[in-house]
């Protein structure tokens, strides 16, 4: 059984048991989160696909650790001009353990 959910404009495919890096949610470490944005849930053989969205399905899990990504450089510059700029960035993520989906 799996299912495919829509979260911080991004598309993850989830199954129970399963551990994925999400864009930073606003719920602490340890607590439950619901996704209600379910687009198609796999059951064996029956197939759902939401218009957009399944209504009778929602995907729980449990928030394991909210943290940073790896740092990438971003360098700007203009030759002869005499300008670049260098910066660095690290992007936010939570990592949700997939512990049940309800179809």
């Amino acid at each position: 059984m799996y299912a495919i959910i829509e979260t911080g404009g991004k598309q993850y495919r989830v199954e129970e048991g399963k551990t994925i890096r999400v864009e930073k949610l606003p719920a602490g470490k340890g607590e439950a989160v619901t996704f209600d944005r379910v687009l198609l849930c796999k059951n064996g053989d029956e197939v759902q696909v939401g218009n957009p969205y399944l209504d009778n399905c929602k995907v729980e899990g449990k928030l394991l650790n909210n943290g940073r990504g790896r740092k990438i450089t971003v360098y700007k510059y203009k030759p002869k001009k005499n300008y670049s700029r260098k910066k660095g960035h690290r992007q936010p993520y939570s990592e949700v353990m997939i512990e049940k989906i309800n179809s």
